[in-house]
């Protein structure tokens, strides 16, 4: 199988295509900018970034993974902010930020979830959420403070997370990505 880890200048960006590397994945780390044409993957994870979706543009070939892609992706942080706005959905900064500890509630177990408790600790480093989501997004978990923390399009197989599952103060981060990489062996 192969996925590869897109670059958005994320902070952990290398900690992503090492879980995928420990989960025995084919992977490497790619530039946004690479042509869609080019991908020859089962997957992508959406990197997360140091920019922020709230008044910035983002260059590389994004918008084209979104609307070309047939195969799963998952955006984390910046990256789900952006797969949100791409699809109608809106960011803006938080009321309350999040970095550290936050526990995520699980609202619809759905394949990324699946066999995980309903609760869990996950490891966040954001100023920016989503605020609205698209239409054919449904919300998969929420936190205390953040109301989306993880989506799911209803048609395709987009997926998002606020948090950051690559680290391992995050539980069952692993387990989510074993979830996802199911999904692109379908």
């Amino acid at each position: 199988m192969r996925v590869y880890v897109v670059d958005n200048g994320g902070q952990w960006t290398h900690r992503e295509w090492r879980v995928l590397k420990y989960l025995d994945v084919d992977t490497k780390i790619i530039p946004n900018t690479t042509p869609f044409e080019e991908l020859e993957v089962d997957g992508l994870v959406l990197s997360g970034g140091a920019g922020s979706t709230v008044g910035d543009s983002v260059p590389g070939k994004i918008d084209d993974y979104l609307e070309k892609a047939d195969f799963p992706i998952l955006g984390i942080c910046f990256g789900h902010h952006y797969m949100s706005l791409h699809f109608g959905g809106k960011t803006g900064t938080a009321q309350t930020p999040e970095f550290g500890r936050t526990e995520i509630l699980v609202d619809d177990e759905d394949e990324l979830f699946s066999g995980l408790p309903n609760k869990f600790n996950a490891w966040e480093s954001h100023n920016d959420e989503v605020k609205e989501l698209g239409e054919d997004f449904k919300i998969l978990a929420h936190s205390e403070s953040c109301k989306v923390q993880a989506i799911k399009h209803t048609k395709k197989p987009l997926y998002g997370v606020q948090f950051h599952p690559e680290v391992e103060h995050t539980e069952h981060g692993y387990d989510i990505f074993k979830n996802f990489l199911k999904l692109c062996e379908k």
